[in-house]
């Protein structure tokens, strides 16, 4: 905001510098620019002090280290201008939170808005423990005072009613299924909202709002609303001509005729990958089931075809849920341990597509698909790399499947991409590194492969991005038992110096990684610096202590050289 305001403010200047005599301009012109500079003026004249209010109140209250010392007024203030008033939008929030942490970036920062958002969840239940703002009830109907007012977002802009099926249309706004077909139906070209032309008529299922409207339900005592029951009849999406040669093609598929087989595959590869509507209508004819049973086919053209077939269906959101119910992960994974190289690159990229779901995540990690794409990324062609680590980093996303990936041997392979520069896996290696490390057997798992070197040498001469995802995996590394052996070898790496440029120079986040491990590194030389000094001062006391133990032997030997001779000391007669 500040940058934008001094921007505002040096084009204000400016325009009030301009000599419209000297310039012989129009009048038209010189009033277009003086319309121009007055409202430039006025914008400068006229601050927005509710931002800075609501910094100060967040600083105020995101410093503060117990509820008790942060001003309730400040909570409220907060509470209503981020639209955190209900225990529901607060689940939202620390859910978006625990997202963020899982994608790698677990850091500080995200610990204390954390902490935050438990101080406005502890004032919202405190002023009203069933978690409903009071704006969101009607004052004149005592009998309803707890009935929830459903969110905006959560209605449809057509009916206004609580989504049951919510959709997105290709303008990017979100309709009840039902509302917007009927309105597309009616010979309609444009979204309703926004009023733009809509480039196709393709429908996608937004998951996540319909998560949200779930949880929202849940929260609020709402009964969850019940998707309307879908009818299997020629799909909307494509025309009657079209179906009729997707059934033609589907019934050659089902013969016993290898050609047969291997042409309509290669069809219904070429149809998927053209547009939204062949895949609707390919998916809703029920072509999928089809196709996963013919995975297993030794005819390498026919298995090449089916698996691509799948990649392009699986595009299309609805097709995702029909891939997975029709059971074909296991079938997949094994054209990507046995299939040629163009059917495991395939296969490798229809998993990934099919991760973006994320309860997916879940299914493929449990089917055996991790070790054949570690493998993959290993052996694989250079696609077939890309392919592997785009869907290993999307799979462990997820905790649970980090453990496999390492148990894989994932990591070791890692770190031979990250040395080998030619292959240009550098990119794609590192982000999966920043993901492992936050896992217990990851970091393990890194920190016996001697990654320190390797890491050091990145953050020395790779790109912004990639330092950031060094920096991130350092930082877990220099966590815990071995924090001190590994900033020990880091510091002989010559990384103090590279650090203070990247907190300088780099990305947001790699300043934040840089930030985090100068601190350890100095708090380590500290200690180390201590441990030295006590070091030399208990080797000098040791000296003083013989010091003096040598001087008392020779007092005590000259004292004896001085006595008198004792009658041991006569000479014998």
């Amino acid at each position: 905001m500040q940058t934008f305001q001094d921007i505002t403010s040096r084009l204000e200047q400016a325009l009030a510098g301009i000599s419209f005599d000297e310039l012989g301009i129009s009048d038209e012109v010189r009033e277009q620019v003086e319309l121009v500079h007055a409202q430039f003026k006025r914008a400068k004249e006229r601050p927005d002090t509710s931002d800075d209010i609501l910094f100060n109140d967040l600083i105020s209250a995101y410093n503060s280290s117990t509820n008790d010392n942060v001003d309730p007024d400040i909570i409220q203030r907060l509470s209503e201008k981020l639209q955190l008033v209900t225990i529901s939008d607060l689940n939202q929030e620390s859910l978006a939170l625990h997202e963020m942490a899982s994608g790698g970036d677990p850091g500080a920062v995200v610990e204390n808005m954390s902490m935050l958002l438990k101080k406005i969840k502890d004032f919202v239940q405190t002023q009203d423990p069933i978690g409903i703002p009071a704006s969101t009830t009607n004052p004149s109907r005592d009998d309803n005072l707890t009935s929830p007012v459903v969110p905006d977002d959560f209605r449809c802009p057509i009916s206004l009613d609580l989504m049951k099926d919510p959709v997105i249309v290709s303008t990017g706004q979100t309709y009840e299924r039902g509302c917007i077909e009927r309105w597309l139906e009616a010979g309609h070209g444009t979204c309703p909202k926004t009023q733009q032309k809509l480039p196709n008529k393709s429908l996608t299922p937004n998951y996540v709002l319909r998560s949200l409207i779930a949880q929202w339900c849940e929260a609020n005592g709402v009964e969850p609303p019940k998707r309307p029951a879908q009818l299997n009849n020629t799909p909307a999406t494509c025309t009657a001509s079209e179906h009729s040669k997707v059934i033609e093609l589907l019934q050659k598929l089902s013969s016993q005729n290898l050609a047969d087989q291997r042409g309509a595959a290669g069809m219904l590869r070429q149809l998927a990958k053209r547009s939204a509507e062949n895949r609707a209508c390919i998916g809703e004819a029920g072509a999928i089931p089809i196709l996963v049973s013919l995975l297993p086919t030794t005819d390498v053209s026919t298995q090449e075809h089916v698996v691509t077939a799948l990649l392009n269906l699986s595009i299309y959101e609805e097709n995702k849920a029909r891939i997975i119910t029709s059971g074909a992960v296991p079938g997949i994974v094994h054209v990507l341990k046995r299939g040629s190289m163009e059917a495991r690159e395939n296969s490798a990229a229809t998993l990934f597509s099919l991760s973006l779901v994320d309860e997916n995540k879940v299914t493929i990690g449990a089917s055996g698909a991790i070790p054949a794409l570690v493998l993959l990324l290993g052996n694989g062609s250079q696609r077939g790399k890309k392919d592997a680590a785009t869907a290993l980093f999307n799979l462990c996303i997820y905790q649970g499947n980090k453990g496999k990936a390492v148990r894989a041997g994932l990591v070791p392979i890692l770190l031979e991409l990250l040395t080998e520069t030619e292959s240009g896996m550098v990119d794609e290696a590192l982000a999966i590194l920043a993901i492992l490390s936050s896992h217990p057997e990851g970091k393990a798992a890194i920190s016996a492969a001697a990654a320190i070197p390797i890491l050091v040498g990145v953050i020395r001469n790779g790109s912004s991005r990639n330092k950031e995802n060094a920096a991130a995996v350092l930082v877990h590394l220099c966590n815990g038992e071995q924090q001190q052996q590994h900033l020990a070898e880091a510091q002989e790496q010559g990384i103090v110096t590279l650090l203070e440029e990247l907190a300088e120079s780099g990305t947001d986040r790699g300043k934040r990684k840089a930030i985090q491990l100068l601190e350890r590194m100095n708090r380590f030389l500290k200690q180390q610096s201590q441990a030295q000094g006590d070091a030399m001062a208990q080797a000098h006391a040791q000296s003083q202590t013989l010091s003096q133990a040598l001087v008392q032997v020779q007092a005590d030997t000259q004292l004896e050289e001085s006595l008198p001779p004792t009658s041991s000391h006569l000479p014998e007669r």
